[in-house]
Order: C-alpha cells, then sequence, then structure tokens
C-alpha cells in the first residue's frame, strides 16, 4: 500500500522502516526487505526521492515507477514515496524499528541526526547482514562498458 505523509502518523510504533533509492532494485535490496520483515512487524519502505536519488547517480526509473514496483513486494507492506529527509520521516512515522544494512555500521552508523531522532523517540536502530551488492556499483559497471 502506498501512503501519504499525513497517513504516517497512524503507524507509529508499529512498524520497521527500511529506506533507499532502491534504483536499480537488486538481490541484496530484497535480502534487505526480508531480513526487516522478519523482525515481526510490517515494513515501510521509504523511498528517496528523485531528486536524492540524483545525487548518487542519474535516476533510472522515476520515484512513481520505483513506487508502484516496490509495492509487489511481499515482505513490504508499505511504501511512502517520500519528498522530506530521512530524519523528518523518522520523526512523523516513528517507527518501532529502523533498518539499515551493516554497510551503515562500517561508516560509523547512520547520521547523527538520524541516531538523535531515533534516541528522542525510542526508535530501535537495527544493522542487518545484507549487503550482497550496491546500485552505485551496478551502474558505475555499466559506464564501464
Amino acid at each position: 500500500m502506498i501512503v501519504g505523509w499525513d497517513e504516517l502518523p497512524s503507524l507509529a510504533g508499529k512498524t520497521v522502516m527500511v529506506d533507499g533509492s532502491f534504483d536499480p532494485l537488486h538481490d541484496g535490496h530484497i535480502a534487505y526487505f526480508r531480513a526487516a520483515f522478519q523482525i515481526g512487524l510490517p515494513v515501510l519502505c521509504n523511498l528517496s526521492s528523485d531528486r536524492v536519488t540524483e545525487l548518487k547517480h542519474p535516476v533510472l526509473l522515476p520515484q512513481a515507477q520505483r513506487s508502484e514496483v516496490l509495492d509487489v513486494i511481499r515482505y513490504i507492506t508499505y511504501v511512502h514515496p517520500s519528498q522530506n529527509s530521512t530524519r523528518d520521516v523518522l520523526e512523523q512515522l516513528r517507527p518501532s524499528v529502523y533498518a539499515k544494512g551493516d554497510d551503515w555500521r562500517e561508516r560509523g552508523g547512520v547520521p547523527l541526526e538520524e541516531q538523535q531522532t531515533c534516541e528522542r523517540f525510542g526508535i530501535r536502530i537495527v544493522y542487518l547482514n545484507t549487503v550482497l551488492n550496491s546500485s552505485t556499483r551496478l551502474i558505475e559497471g555499466l559506464r564501464r562498458l
């Protein structure tokens, strides 16, 4: 189910939030969604805007189309096509769990403003060992062809 900004507070404390651009979607993303699903709460996918995705690489699939693709993945209950920062979404949604890939732990954890928001609202940060691939690496490989 695709949900808007105003619907997020009704899901407070009831979800595991995952987030990213998912452009292109790959096997590592599916492993990430599956692991988040196994936590035992509905999974909300906070989907980055095209503007945020463009900071990493050219958009391959616009956000509206990515939302539709993600909405049919069985491990994801809700998709939120975001136009806001992750910190703002954490504050509006207040999920029970914020799940990130282990690669974030290796970078010192999620950004400080997100950590502080999670601490303030009692959101547990969980790092999942599901990093199998990288959209950025896939795109870089295509550029070298």
